[in-house]
This record gives C-alpha cells, structure tokens and sequence, in this order.
C-alpha cells in the first residue's frame, strides 16, 4: 500500500550499490516492500532468489540454507558457500535474504565473500539493524504517513495517507461494506496515529473491525494491557513472528542482551522522547552502568526498538514507538522495577525544575522542561500522591511548558487546582503570577488583575525580591491587556528597580525591555527608545533567541513610533533573522514591517504582507496582543481606502500566495532572480484584472505561438475580432510587440 517513493528510491539505490540492507522496526512492512521491489525489476536481473531467514537459529547452515533456496545441492570436497559461489558466477541475480537479524553476522560473512567473488549478483537484504558490511547502503523503511493532527475527518484529505488507505483495505475485507467517511474519518484516523503508522499494526488493528466498534479498538489502544492482545491474530499463512504485535517485538527483544534488555524497558517511561542524558538518568543502575548507556541507546536504535525524532536537535531526542512502548511497559512490570523507575523519572524531572526555579521570569524562560512536556503529564499522571511537594512543583512546571506553547486551556486546570490546594505563600506567589498570563492569553482580563493582585499581595508578604519582581511583571502584563498603561508603568518601574539590586544583567535588561514596551504603549516613545538603547545590547548577545526576538521587535517599534522608519526596517528584518520560520514568532516582525511600508505610503506591500500574515495566523491558531492587533488592522484599513480596487485585489491575492520561504524573502526584500517575488505577484495579478476574460484568453493563444486566424478558429470568432482584442490588449497595457505579449501572458499563467 503506497511505498511508490521509497520503491523509486530502492531502484536509483540497487543501480549504485550491490548491497542494500532494509532496516526498520519489526511489522513496519520491510519484506514486503523488498518482494513488491523485486516484482518491477527489470528483466536484465535474470533471476531473483528470494530466502527466507527466520526459521534458522544458527549461523552453521546458513550457507546451506540460501544453496537449497537457490536449487543448489551439495557437492563433495566442497563448503556450501562454495557451491554459492560457482553456482553464481557471473550472471546478474538479486539475492534477497529476508530477516537476517538473528544471524547479522553470519550474513554478513556470507554476503562479503560472495560480493568479493560474483561480479553480477546484487543482495538486497532485510534486517532490523544493519549488516556492517563494506559497500553497505542502508535504507530505513519507515512507518506509513499518518493524517497531520486536525485534519479533521474529510474522507478526500484522509485518504491521502497511505496508512489510512492500509486500514481502510483491510478492514473492507474483514466488513464488506465498511467504508470511510466523515462519521468514523476522525476515529480511524486517530487509530493509525496511536500505532505510528506501523503496518502490521494498521492491519491488525484494521482486522478488528466488524468484531469490534471503531471506538472500542480507539479505547484499547489507550489501555497498555489491551493494547498488545488487541493486536494480535496475524495470517496463518504468514511468518510466525508476525503472529501479532507482541509476537514481531518479542522477536527482536530475544536478541538483545541483558543490559540491552534492561535499558530498552525502562525506557517505556519516558512516554515524551528522551536524550542520552535523560536515558542514563532513568535507566542507569541496577545492572546498567552509566557509562553504557549511550552506547545500549546507539544498539537500540540500530536494532529498530527506538527511533531517532526528525530534526538536527542537540542533544539528539530519541522515543520508542507506541506499540514498541506497551511491549517494553509489559516487561517493566514483570521485571519488578516499575516503582523503581518512575521514582528515577520524577527525581529527573524534579531536577531540571532546579535549573527554570532559579530564573526570576520563569514563565518567560524557554528551560529545558519545554521538551518534556509529555513525560512531566506521564509522571504527574503516574504520581498517587497528589499533594507531595514534587507533585505540585512539576504540576507548575506543565502549567509553564503549556503557556510558552501558547495553550492556555491546558494550563489553566493545572493552576487552579495549586491555587485551591494550598496556602502556602512560597508557591502561592509563583502559581498565582503565571495564572495571571494564562489569563491573559484567554483574554480574561477581570481576572487577570484579580489574579495579578494576589501574586503581588503574597509575594509582598513573603518578602523574596525576585518573586516579588516577577508578580509585578505579571500584573503590569494584566494592566497593559487592560489599557492601563500609566499603571504597568508604576509596576515595571519598580520591577526593574529589585531586579537591578539583584546584580542579574540580563534579567534586568529582560524588565527594561518591559519597561520600554509599557512606556511606549502609553505614548512615551522617547524615554523607551533610551531604554532599548541600554538592553538591546545585552539581550542581543546573551539572551535567548525568544527573548532577543522580543527586544528586538520592542525596539523596532518603538523607531516606527519615533519616524525612523530605516531604523524600524532593519530592526524587523533582523527579528525575522533569527525566529523559526515557520512558526507565529515570524509573524511579528512581518507585521511590523507592513507598519513601515504603511508609513513610508507603500499600501500594495502593506496590505500583501498583512493578509500573508493574518492567513498565517488563522493557519496557526495565533492572534497578537490586542494593542499590537489594532495597529496593524488600522494598517490594513487605511490601505484598503487608498488602493483601487483592482490594486488591492492584487495585493490580497499576492499576500495569499505567500507564505514559508516565499514570504521570508518577500518580506526582506531578498527574493532571487529565479524566483518571482510578491510585488511581481500582485503587479501580475492587477494587470491580468485590467483585461476582460476574451482578451486574456487572446493573449494566453499569443503565449502558444497562434496566428490570429488559428486563435480565430479556437475561440470562434472572425479574424478581424481577435485582431480588436489584441489592439485593446496592447493599450491597456503598454505593450506594443507580439513577443511582450506573448512573453506577459505565459508568465501571468504561471503566476495564476
């Protein structure tokens, strides 16, 4: 199902390399992509020779094995690898040996030697870690796609995933009838996300249905103790380790060792991915020593038990696959240790709770914990004891982690349940000023205040400056949603003041930026700039990347307030220099730069690069603060009242198309040579409004080279006619040769 890819990538591989290992997860469909790859081969391959590994358990006959699968008897005086040899020669054959796990290096003797001796004979074998032989290409067979989170349950766009189109065969062949659409799309889709794509997953999982209620097999997905027998039953005709999930693990877990074993099930608790450093902290002990780790993760992954996460991250993330999990789960807890290791977990986590305890904006500081969100709601949801100091201290640390990612309904549970829990000052303080922002984020402004003053009130009472610090900058945040500018100020100000007295220069420069941004928002342009002037440094050369982000776009807008408009241009760009592209931080200074194409009277780019910016937005989910809001959509406003209407089609219709890479340089004004840029775009757009529908399907025939009598015949009309519309053509846009016409219509096309 699907694969037409990774067969397109095996056939260019197969053409450089005379040894290819698939590698990958047991049930993630390796052997069948090798047969289906072996069906297209062409006929130059004389003969493919397909061997199947699984049955034998030792290295001894191995030679043997693949000369009975070839026809090939013994002969006297003579090894068997001999008799493969001679046999061979120097015809061209594919040689698959499938399943070579259990015997990697008896196979890979074999297939050294009789690489080294038959110039024709390509091996394409499969394995679920690599053969390590010289020349090896090694190709990862990799899970089927699954439909993106919130696709929602349209059958055309699920269907688009070979995962989905796996399930949805199968299962029509155990219901005649079953069919997707949009009042089972969402329940089938989120089946195939819960097994990761894997094949033999999928069609287990598929195989259920007519026995069992889509949301039944949903529920025993969730249940580790139901998961596995779920899925289980495969083809009696199939291998014996593909009887079911557990069965295709088990596999693989019998060849591991017992310090291997040990690591790989205690890592079935870090549910979120873990780096080497979180892997030792969890997994070493008891058998493990530390030092190994790394090097159990490295055999780990070779063997496909753990997958490493996309992305060139430092340190590398790594996670074990769902079904993999509920195996390794079910193996912790025979072993005993699972009390052990969660223990192990939470002193982890609690750990990097010690590096963001001592920030003094917590709540702003993008900590290590970020990446751990799913193993702190892991441990929070595996911790019995719900009134423990080291619960109620991760349960802050999630709230923190869902309010950076901008999830404020995840948050806020979490924090009304501290606040209920306790009167204690010392959390209270930290609790209530985070629940302040959350607050803030949900645009509930009367009780951000109300919270804001109860942050300040405790953290007052305790006396901790740095608390304190981070209270008042909570409220200032509440009173500035608010539109209590002069108010924020008086906060910040004094902020700032306990900050500066805790010798902290980048906290104080993260308050002043603060400062700078409420002074600016109240009208006080000329004092913020002073202020930028004296931050911006610190925060540009030591701050995180958010952080100088942030003072970056302060000071960026705080020049467009000033008049300096080159200034704001060049503090924009250099925000976008340093943000993800993708993700709603780039937004910011797009949208500040269209406040400086407003204000430098150039309303196509203002309007282009708000609709860019509002689309992404509704794209991502994210909307500004309300202050920052309005001044864009005045923006916006006042281009669309000064451009005619043709123009601010173009230049909506331009912003459209804009978007990732395309939009980036647009926005910086770098676009190259071989790429249209957006003002191309829009200006396209608004000349190709000027014409009628009839002229530019004249121009578009130009473009293909037709006389007027053969674009006459085309469209029907007489010669004379097409004769008219090309004169109109050339007067409304100021193009008088044939070839410009020509040349203007095919790039419009394009463009269209």
């Amino acid at each position: 199902m699907g694969r037409r890819q990774e067969l397109s990538s095996l056939r260019t591989l197969l053409r450089a390399s005379r040894l290819l290992t698939l590698t990958g997860a047991g049930g993630v469909g390796k052997t069948r992509l090798a047969l289906e790859f072996a069906k297209g081969l062409p006929e130059r391959h004389a003969r493919v020779d397909v061997v199947a590994l699984d049955s034998l358990h030792s290295g001894a006959p191995l030679a043997q094995s693949v000369a009975t699968a070839l026809g090939l008897g013994e002969r006297a005086g003579r090894s068997g690898t001999d008799v493969l040899v001679r046999a061979i020669g120097d015809t061209h054959r594919l040689l698959i040996m499938d399943n070579c796990e259990h015997l990697a290096e008896p196979c890979a003797r074999l297939a050294a030697t009789l690489l080294g001796h038959c110039p024709g004979l390509r091996i394409l074998a499969t394995s679920r870690e690599a053969l390590r032989v010289p020349g090896e290409t090694v190709f990862r067979v990799g899970e089927l796609p699954v439909p993106p989170v919130g696709t929602g349950n349209d059958p055309t766009a699920l269907l688009r995933s070979d995962a989905i189109r796996l399930f949805v065969e199968r299962a029509s062949s155990r219901a005649p009838g079953f069919a997707l659409g949009r009042d089972n799309g969402a329940t089938v889709a989120e089946i195939c996300r819960r097994l990761d794509g894997l094949t033999l997953a999928v069609e287990l999982a598929a195989r259920r249905v007519g026995a069992l209620p889509l949301g039944d097999i949903l529920a025993g997905l969730d249940d580790r103790l139901l998961q596995l027998s779920l899925l289980a039953d495969g083809n009696r005709t199939g291998p014996r380790r593909h009887d079911g999930l557990a069965a295709a693990i088990d596999w693989s877990h019998r060849l591991l060792d017992p310090e291997e074993r040990a690591v790989f099930r205690r890592l079935a608790v870090l549910v979120g991915g873990f780096d080497a450093g979180a892997a030792e902290a969890v997994c070493a002990g008891s058998g493990v020593a530390p030092h190994h780790v790394l090097r159990i993760l490295c055999a780990l992954e070779a063997k496909s038990l753990i997958v490493r996460l996309p992305g060139d991250a430092e340190p590398a993330r790594f996670r074990q696959l769902r079904a993999i999990r509920a195996y390794a789960m079910e193996r912790l807890v025979v072993s005993g240790e699972l009390h052990t290791v969660r223990r192990r977990a939470l002193t982890w986590l609690n750990g990097l709770a010690d590096v963001v305890g001592n920030e003094v904006f917590a709540d702003q500081t993008g900590g290590p914990l970020v990446a751990e969100r799913d193993n702190l709601a892991a441990a929070l949801a595996d911790t019995t004891d719900r009134d423990a100091a080291p619960y109620r201290r991760l349960s802050l640390e999630l709230a923190r982690v869902h309010y950076q990612q901008e999830q404020p309904s995840a948050a806020r549970p979490l924090l009304e349940g501290l606040l209920r829990g306790t009167d204690e000052p010392a959390p209270g303080g930290a609790v209530a000023a985070l629940a302040t922002r959350v607050a803030c984020q949900q645009a509930d402004l009367a009780q951000a205040l109300l919270l804001g003053e109860q942050a300040v009130r405790l953290e007052r009472r305790r006396g901790h400056p740095s608390g304190l610090a981070n209270a008042l900058d909570a409220r200032a945040a509440a009173r500035l949603c608010r539109g209590e500018f002069a108010a924020a100020v008086t906060d910040l100000r004094e902020c700032l003041g306990l900050v500066e007295g805790l010798g902290r220069p980048q906290d104080t420069a993260w308050c002043t930026h603060h400062l700078a941004w409420a002074l600016l928002q109240g009208g006080g342009a000329a004092e913020a700039d002073v202020l930028m002037e004296r931050c911006l440094p610190v925060l540009r050369e030591h701050a995180h990347w958010s952080r100088a982000a942030a003072a970056l776009h302060t000071a960026g807008a705080v020049r467009l307030a000033l008049g300096r408009l080159r200034s704001a241009e060049a503090l924009f760009a250099e925000v976008l220099g340093i943000v993800p592209k993708a993700s709603f931080h780039a937004l910011y200074p797009v949208e500040g730069l269209a406040l400086v194409a407003a204000e430098s009277g150039d309303m196509r780019r203002t309007l282009c690069l708000y609709e860019a910016s509002a689309q992404a937005r509704r794209r991502l989910d994210t909307e500004p603060e309300a202050p920052w809001r309005q001044r864009v959509e005045q923006a916006a406003v006042r281009a669309r009242t000064l451009l005619s209407a043709a123009a601010r089609d173009a230049a909506l219709d331009g912003g459209r198309r804009l978007h990732g890479d395309r939009l980036v340089a647009y926005a910086l004004r770098t676009e190259g040579s071989d790429r249209r840029t957006a003002t191309d775009a829009t200006a396209a757009a608004e000349d190709r409004s000027l014409l009628t529908g009839r002229e530019f399907m004249v121009a578009e025939l130009v473009s293909e080279g037709l006389t007027n009598r053969q674009i006459a015949e085309r469209l029907g009309l007489s010669p004379r006619t097409v004769a008219t519309h090309l004169d109109r053509v050339r007067d409304k846009l100021g193009l008088r040769s044939r070839t410009r016409i020509a040349l203007w219509a095919a790039s419009r096309t394009m463009d269209g």
